[in-house]
């Protein structure tokens, strides 16, 4: 059911009052919630305010029952304690910072591993400054390098000879050296301030996790975040943490914790992150540094003079339209502030990336140097991939899935210049170092030698970079299915990428996402140089846009405050048209009561209300999947409850008929493509017999159908025999669905334990509802295959509308004779290629992906 408590009100709509709920009709209540709300924060003041409350409630019960034979009257002098317990976590003013140091405590394992690592992290700066202050003053250099012999004249260099005594080597200190120890002192007493403060802060939640949520430190990980989120929506209910509210849903909590993050999604969304820029003699750069990602976050959420007045609510001149250019200028010269301050401590930062970075690989390195060759996944990638109200342990769930397809899919493409060189560094580099090591073994002074150990190291990380240069003989090139498999965990990648997966400027594309561990750090450490000029000439011309974003897609909603309209998930209001059904669309704007427009005034409004890629479709459908006891609204379950049954739908065609050629056999196959567990899931609902639920579904939604077109009793009708030769030849041998769901299991630390029942695949297996009960965690499986399958529908509505505007073209009148070649086709696309096309179901081979284009064998 939709939500009363959401104000959908965004802030270009708002012209008075901006960013504030609407007062209640009745003044009374209000004046009563007013009233409780006084006497809770009162009480959470001082105790004994709340008891002097009670008693004052007590007397005047009491002359409402005067007649009454009871203790009140007896002159009995009765003490009414108030229970702290029960008091102390009422209305908390700060639920952001509250709910996320929650979220922090649980993740990272308790209190005690907390301050631990509070404290190694003062400790790690107050090393690295001793440790730089102790190599630069107190070593003899030419003693440690053998320029000088020893003090001692003796045939070895002991330490005493190479250390300099600490009374000698504090003399030694020049004004320079004693600036910056004052500087990092001042740094490190501001850094044990706030190691103190995030101590008590941390200690409070120990308290609240002990004494509300009833879960011991030593308890902890065994419990998941859902479950602790469940408990504080109880705690909510009895202690009334925020006061606005009578309970608190999963969408509230996911907002107070993520409400900037989300900002972020959307930004990114909208491109207005500064992520692309040009280099000079590098060219286009695709970056989002962690350094750019602090900026980015204090310019626009918690600087001073930043867009948002504290954590939750947005200034109140962003309601006003005439305050734009105001707020832009006052936006470019924060950036540009930043920006010179940034430039300023450029130096410094860069110093400091570069030894963190090195005493923090060091060892890795020391004893893997093919560490560097390993891929991550970037911060542009992290965040371009990112669903709205996704927290950091699920995000990194689901790229961990897709981490090997991934590498599987860049280390298929190699270049054969690049292969020949690395062939032949690696012969060279390879008998050299044999050469040495031999020499070494033979006479051991040879590693005596000057920079003999030098060498040795550069010949053997020349050995480790040719041999990730030269590709693996056995390997079979198939990008077009390792994309698919991408695609169905990551949920995200651009529509042009379809059938492009073989191409050089798709892997590179790709390679941005999804970088060399060494082009990570590389960025890291050079960041402090480039982050002024990116956010001088990038990020400051977006001003404008930027505020203009905030007055456009920020809303009120009670209880949580401001926060990003895209967020909400709400598919009528943000929804993409090419991510959903005609029907549903055309019946969430009639109950809305929304007035028909003109086509080209529609697309234009779409476009600018709506996001790119099906983000608040598919973020929808995840956040169902991993919080299935949220209350949607009445949009979003019409949304969820059209594609299921509109997948049911193809089903029982694609059984019931001879065309089994629709976006979900394609995505079925496509799914089982992935791995043997999720190709034994897709065996299960092809194979499964119709149930007489699916087969009323599929009636309702094609009229003409009737019960005698159903399946023969064996199974499948005699006129789909060719669906049963389908199925031999694109997926194995199939399993029962409920042994192949058993198979596959959602990550326990991702959602609840038992998974949801009224879900895509639930509903294609014609599964019976006590079986969504029993722990069958296939929330992953499901999301696989609910990506895949919306962007099949996309893809079909997509080549729908192109089709419409070539015959349409094609109708219309030219200067001469012969057909209309406007528009034009895309680059790639054959002459002759037209908005439709039939896919060509193959064997499994490796480029028979229907998802990504079917290649005739």
């Amino acid at each position: 059911m939709s939500s009363p408590n959401i104000n959908y009100r965004s802030l270009a709509e708002e012209t008075a009052s901006p960013f504030l709920e609407h007062p209640s009709a009745s003044a009374t209540a209000r004046k009563t919630q007013d009233a409780k709300a006084a006497n809770a924060a009162a009480a959470h003041l001082d105790p004994l305010s709340e008891e002097a409350h009670v008693l004052d409630l007590e007397h005047e019960h009491d002359t409402e029952h005067e007649g009454e034979d009871t203790p009140r009257n007896s002159g009995i002098m009765i003490h009414m304690v108030p229970e702290t317990g029960r008091t102390r976590w009422n209305h908390i003013e700060d639920l952001d910072s509250f709910f996320s140091r929650m979220y922090q405590y649980q993740q990272k394992h308790g209190f005690r591993v907390i301050v631990m690592d509070e404290v190694l992290q003062v400790l790690e700066f107050g090393f690295v400054v001793w440790l730089l202050t102790f190599v630069t003053h107190c070593i003899r250099h030419d003693v440690l390098f053998g320029d000088t012999p020893p003090a001692t004249n003796s045939s070895k260099t002991t330490l005493s000879d190479v250390i300099i005594p600490t009374g000698q080597c504090v003399l030694q200190l020049g004004w320079f050296t004693y600036l910056v120890l004052f500087i990092a002192a001042i740094y490190l007493g501001i850094r044990l301030l706030k190691m103190v403060y995030h101590i008590t802060q941390y200690a409070d939640i120990r308290r609240f996790y002990n004494t509300a949520l009833h879960i011991e430190d030593a308890d902890l990980d065994n419990f998941t975040w859902h479950e602790v989120q469940q408990r504080i929506r109880r705690v909510q209910a009895e202690q009334h943490m925020c006061i606005d509210k009578e309970s608190l849903t999963e969408l509230d909590i996911y907002h107070r914790v993520l409400r900037f993050k989300n900002y972020l999604v959307a930004l990114m969304n909208k491109q207005l992150l500064p992520v692309r820029f040009h280099l000079p003699l590098f060219g286009e750069v695709v970056s989002l540094s962690r350094g750019m990602l602090f900026n980015i976050d204090l310019i626009l959420f918690r600087g001073p003079g930043s867009p948002f007045q504290n954590n939750w609510q947005l200034r109140d001149e962003f309601a006003v339209r005439s305050n734009q250019t105001e707020l832009a200028q006052r936006l470019s010269k924060l950036i540009l502030g930043v920006a010179l301050l940034n430039l300023l401590l450029s130096p410094v930062i860069f110093v400091w990336q570069l030894i963190f970075f090195s005493f923090s690989y060091a060892n890795i390195l020391r004893k893997e140097p093919s560490a560097l060759g390993l891929r991550t996944w970037s911060n542009y990638g992290r965040l371009y991939l990112r669903h709205f109200n996704e927290l950091d342990h699920e995000l990194d769930a689901r790229l961990n899935r897709a981490y090997e397809y991934a590498d599987r899919y860049l280390s298929s493409f190699s270049s054969p210049l690049a292969t020949v060189i690395a062939r032949n560094l690696l012969f060279i580099s390879g008998g050299l170092l044999l050469l040495i090591l031999g020499l070494g073994i033979y006479e051991e002074h040879v590693f005596q030698v000057e920079h003999v150990l030098t060498i040795i190291a550069v010949l053997t990380a020349i050995g480790v970079v040719s041999r990730s240069l030269i590709p693996d003989e056995n390997l079979i090139w198939c990008p077009e299915q390792l994309m698919t498999a991408i695609l169905a965990h990551v949920h995200y990648l651009p529509s042009e990428w379809r059938q492009q997966a073989h191409t050089a400027r798709i892997r590179q594309e790709f390679s941005n996402f999804f970088q060399f561990k060494a082009g990570y750090l590389l960025s890291e450490i050079f960041s402090p140089f480039v982050t002024p000029f990116v956010l001088i000439f990038v990020f400051r011309p977006k001003a404008m846009e930027l505020v203009r974003f905030f007055r456009t897609f920020t809303v009120s909603v009670r209880g949580v405050g401001n926060v990003c309209s895209f967020a909400q998930m709400d598919v009528r209001k943000h929804g993409n048209p090419d991510w959903q059904l005609a029907s549903e669309l055309e019946e969430m704007n009639r109950q809305a009561g929304a007035q028909p427009q003109q086509p080209q005034q529609q697309q234009q409004q779409q476009q600018q209300q709506s996001l790119a890629g099906g983000k608040t479709e598919m973020s929808l459908v995840r956040f169902t999947l991993n919080n299935p006891e949220w209350q949607m609204p009445k949009e979003a379950k019409q949304f969820l409850r059209g594609v299921r049954e509109h997948a049911v739908g193809e089903l029982v065609q694609a059984k019931t008929s001879a065309v089994q050629d629709n976006p979900l056999t394609h995505s079925l196959i496509s799914f089982g493509t992935i791995g043997e567990e999720y190709c034994s899931i897709a065996n299960s609902v092809l194979g499964a017999q119709l149930t007489p639920h699916q087969l009323e579904i599929s009636q309702s939604l094609r009229p003409g159908m009737g019960l005698g077109h159903g399946p023969a009793p064996g199974g499948f009708p005699v006129a789909a025999s060719d669906f049963r030769q389908m199925l031999q030849q694109n997926l194995s041998a199939s399993v029962g669905p409920l042994d192949s769901m058993r198979r596959l299991r959602l990550s326990r630390a991702e959602g609840r334990l038992e998974g949801p029942s009224d879900t895509l695949l639930y509903g294609l297996c014609g599964l019976e509802p006590r079986v969504g009960r029993s722990p069958l965690n296939v929330g992953v499986a499901d999301m696989c295959l609910s990506a895949l399958y919306l962007h099949e529908l996309s893809q079909q509505k997509r080549q729908a509308r192109q089709s419409r505007i070539d015959e349409a073209e094609d109708e219309r009148p030219g200067p001469g004779p012969g057909p209309s070649t406007w528009p034009p086709k895309p680059p790639g696309a054959p002459a002759g290629a037209s908005g439709s096309r039939q896919t060509v179901i193959t064997s499994k081979a490796a480029e028979s992906t229907p998802l990504l284009g079917s290649i005739r064998s």
